[in-house]
């Protein structure tokens, strides 16, 4: 089948598949899975144009959705961060979009930008991984599948919550700054930020899985909405580029998508922390290093 806005030329039942089996172990983690998609569309499809940025965040746009109801029904939606992923990344994407239009529109250099993105998450990901395996933590947390998040702070200042019969606290002001930048590099590779944010805030921050993945996804969802609008508007000014997404094989990537991600955030709570963190790592580092040598 063709798809004439990308050139694309693939079986609809391929990105359908790809869709599902990206999302349903990465959405474990907050996880969309565009930053894995993006790659498969560029070396595996061939769709190299600025519009494969804006493709991949109408599969979030079709794809989060099911995630998030999930985890809202199963009481794991910290809000306070929700709030400060979106309203801290969504400036951020505008101006990435803008940066990807004017000064990444080569397929070689976007490759490499994307191959550094993704060694830095990768990086991130094994320095906790090796981190908790030394303290001896990171395992199963036996009592998620009945805990439900209580907050007991909330402000700009500081906010606190309790999950799993631990205490937690992060300062959202930091949070907004963080995913400002994070937002600039998830608009420039059209992931919303998501898969940046949610490394962070486990690694860095020192947050449970269990309870980042549902605001990263949400603060994913509401980004790439953004994003989606703002390549359709930037599409209008740069006539000579393909810009605006292929709706269609983004919403058969979507579709697919969904079905995973509702599975993947059904499964997390049974899955331990180390091996869901463990599996993003293997992928992300393995495709960040084909990018980076097929630059040079």
């Amino acid at each position: 089948m063709l798809f004439p806005v990308s050139g694309v030329s693939v079986n609809p039942l391929v990105p359908f598949a790809v869709g599902f089996l990206v999302s349903f172990f990465t959405s474990m983690a907050g996880v969309s899975g565009a930053f894995l998609l993006l790659p498969f569309q560029v070396s595996f499809l061939g769709y190299t144009a600025p519009s494969v940025s804006a493709t991949n965040q109408v599969f979030n746009v079709v794809a989060i959705p099911s995630g998030v109801y999930r985890y809202l029904k199963e009481g794991r939606m910290l809000w306070p961060l929700t709030w400060a992923v979106v309203i801290g990344t969504l400036p951020g994407v505008f101006i990435g979009a803008w940066v990807r239009v004017v000064y990444l529109p080569d397929p070689q250099a976007f490759k490499l930008f994307a191959g550094l993105v993704m060694l830095y998450i990768g990086w991130r990901l094994l320095q906790d991984i090796v981190r908790r395996g030394r303290t001896g933590s990171g395992g199963r947390m036996t009592t998620v599948e009945s805990s439900r998040l209580t907050v007991s702070a909330s402000s700009f200042v500081r906010v606190a919550f309790d999950f799993g019969g631990e205490s937690y606290s992060f300062s959202p002001a930091i949070i907004y700054a963080i995913c400002f930048l994070v937002g600039i590099v998830g608009g420039v590779y059209g992931i919303g930020g998501g898969a940046i944010i949610a490394p962070f805030f486990v690694a860095v921050v020192g947050l449970p899985v269990y309870t980042v993945a549902g605001a990263s996804l949400m603060g994913t969802l509401v980004t790439s909405v953004a994003g989606v609008v703002f390549y359709h508007v930037l599409a209008h000014f740069h006539p000579g580029h393909s810009v605006a997404p292929d709706w269609m094989l983004g919403m058969l990537f979507g579709a697919g998508g969904m079905f995973g991600m509702y599975m993947g955030a059904r499964t997390q709570k049974y899955v331990p922390a180390k091996i869901i963190k463990g599996m993003l790592t293997l992928v992300i580092l393995s495709v960040a290093g084909k990018y980076i040598l097929d630059f040079f």
